[in-house]
């Protein structure tokens, strides 16, 4: 036999079982047998085997095989895919056009011929292999139909040619990434577009944003479960880390996992495997990880709030999206982008913007980015009666965007940070350990901040 796997046998007749496992120990992965088929259900979630090897007829009924077919029943019920071969004494035609219309695979007759029966089992677990990738690829597939698609990163400002120079350079890596950048910069399209110039670009791209889903959700859905596994888990479900496995996987938020299920979520990394819940044995899996956050994950690891490990799993390259108000003539260009395609949407023909609006929208400080100017320009498509788009579609405060671009100095973490440092080392004429302690926090942070900040 050239493949191996986990075969359960279930038979009445110990000394069948006994022939059985000796015969076949050395050329499956490992052997279960049991007498009763009230141990169905606990073999199946625990020992998950690839092949079943089922006596048709128990001493109840040993003729009419009855039991065997509540039994393929049952067993289909737990796995709808299991692969279960029928095995009895009293062979006839109408039970095997029976047990293979109801889902059995296969037929053996007892005694066995050696040969034939490695044979069929050989066939039943190449059939084992090809249904679960089948529905791999199932998972995989529809993971894949909401990224078609080529992405497009619109920006011709220095800052966003730093953003695509770095994606490109990344092409040929398998590195994980952590996209850094406020709300709205755009950080989930960077994604996929690192997904798509990458090795890994004809496999899936599964996302999850992390700040979405519940605590109490987590784990079933980063790491699927078994039938049974709590309540309403009617049929077992992978998860999105073996959804990924072989591709690229996308955890939007990360910033938001708290400390236990960071500690998971390492874990998983490390190992390469996770396990569903109400599982025994774990799966292994090949991702790639691409994370993306507003918080300041550094300073988290400082304050305590982030692990450090898992930091340093995920940040292989860190990619820096600049928010819209540092991009420039930018703005105009997207604005453009996203009026040609609300004209289509919306069935209008305004031809562009007057001079005055595009100041405007120059001179806006956008606190939500390049989301805040597509919800914009949708609400100005929608409302004006004009063929040109008129400062009057735009209204948002000016004043109060005045003031708050006046205090954007005052406010901003970053600059503010910078200047606690810069004024710290001055203070300690350069000494590490003195500027560390002026600040309140450790060395190896103040580091940390110096290498972040570009001091």
């Amino acid at each position: 036999m050239e493949e191996k796997g986990k075969i359960l046998i279930i038979d009445d007749n110990e000394d069948v079982l006994f022939a059985l496992n000796l015969l076949l120990e050395s050329y499956m992965e490992k052997v279960k047998v049991t007498t009763q088929p009230a141990r169905i259900a606990h073999f199946m979630t625990t020992f998950k085997p690839d092949v079943i090897l089922l006596d048709m007829n128990f001493r109840r009924d040993a003729i009419s095989g009855q039991e065997g077919f509540d039994c393929l029943e049952q067993i289909l019920q737990i796995d709808p895919q299991a692969v279960v071969i029928f095995m009895t004494a009293y062979a006839d035609t109408d039970k095997a056009v029976r047990a293979i219309k109801e889902g059995a695979t296969d037929f053996v007759s007892k005694p066995w011929e050696k040969e034939k029966l490695l044979a069929t089992l050989s066939s039943a677990l190449k059939l084992s292999r090809s249904r679960k990738e089948v529905g791999k690829l199932q998972a995989q597939m529809l993971a894949l139909k909401t990224d078609d698609e080529l992405p497009e990163l619109i920006g011709n400002s220095p800052a966003m040619q730093k953003v695509k120079e770095t994606i490109f350079k990344l092409s040929d890596t398998d590195a994980n990434i952590l996209i850094l950048g406020e709300n709205g910069t755009g950080k989930d399209l960077v994604a996929r577009m690192l997904k798509h110039f990458s090795p890994r670009q004809e496999a899936a791209f599964v996302t999850i944003d992390l700040g979405s889903i519940p605590e109490q959700l987590f784990e079933s859905e980063l790491f699927g479960y078994e039938k049974g596994a709590f309540t309403d888990a009617r049929k077992a479900k992978p998860g999105r880390m073996e959804i990924a496995s072989g591709g690229t996987l996308f955890l939007d938020e990360i910033g938001n996992l708290s400390l236990p299920m960071q500690a998971k979520l390492l874990t998983a990394i490390e190992k390469h495997r996770i396990l569903r819940l109400g599982a025994v044995e774990p799966i292994e899996i090949d991702v790639r990880l691409i994370c993306a956050t507003n918080a300041n994950l550094h300073q988290r690891v400082a304050d305590g709030s982030f692990r450090q490990d898992l930091l340093y799993r995920i940040n292989t390259i860190e990619l820096r999206i600049p928010p819209l108000r540092e991009r420039g003539e930018d703005i105009l260009l997207l604005a453009e982008h996203f009026l040609t395609g609300y004209n289509r949407k919306y069935h209008k023909e305004v031809k562009g913007l007057t001079r005055e609006a595009k100041n405007k929208l120059l001179k806006y400080n956008w606190p939500g980015n390049v989301r805040e100017l597509q919800h914009t320009i949708e609400r100005a498509v929608i409302l004006s009666d004009n063929t040109l788009l008129r400062p009057a579609d735009f209204p948002f405060p000016t004043a109060g965007n005045e003031h708050r671009e006046s205090n954007d100095e005052e406010l901003n973490l970053e600059k503010l940070e910078r200047k606690a440092v810069e004024k710290a080392m001055r203070s300690s004429g350069g000494n590490m350990t003195r500027a560390a302690e002026l600040l309140g926090i450790t060395r190896f942070a103040l580091y940390r901040k110096i290498e972040k900040l570009g001091l």
